[in-house]
């Protein structure tokens, strides 16, 4: 059991998991995970900590076919420049690897913002806490358990 699932599990929240086997060469997770589980790329959402201005980190939840605009996510978090955060700076906030990096259950919460093309969807696949686990989940339980904003956030 990972941190999300065991805060998933603690919310009482409807989910589902969904395992394959990672191959360590394969450095595009979302997109190995769509592949391996045959779902269409627009509903796997990768996630990314990124750092707007200096020092406040966020996660931003996109679709692994589409590439983060740095400019709208630093507007949508009130911000004027956002970055990749550091690795070793993902790591230690969220508590997870990269290229298994949930946005439920991390080690501290952060701000959370989700493409608003989730909405399009009834369910979305997200990082389940390692490689090769995605999670199956409603768009509004980001809003209601991590308090998400959804917002235009691709190029």
């Amino acid at each position: 059991m990972t941190p999300a699932v065991l805060f998933l599990d603690k919310q009482k929240s409807s989910f589902e998991l969904l395992e394959y086997t990672h191959d360590p060469s394969n450095q595009s997770f979302a997109n190995e995970a769509s592949d391996k589980l045959n779902l269409a790329p627009e509903q796997v959402f990768k996630t990314l900590v990124i750092e707007v201005d200096k020092n406040h980190f966020v996660v931003a939840a996109i679709p692994s076919n589409k590439q983060l605009s740095m400019k709208k996510l630093a507007k949508a978090a009130s911000g004027k420049k956002a970055v990749m955060a550091e690795a070793k700076k993902v790591c230690s906030m969220t508590g997870y690897v990269l290229g298994g990096v949930s946005p439920f259950g991390q080690k501290k919460a952060l701000e959370t913002f989700v493409d608003d093309s989730a909405r399009n969807f009834e369910l979305i696949y997200v990082s389940g806490g390692r490689r090769g686990l995605e999670i199956a989940i409603c768009p509004s339980t980001f809003e209601s358990l991590l308090g998400a904003k959804f917002d235009s956030i691709t190029v």
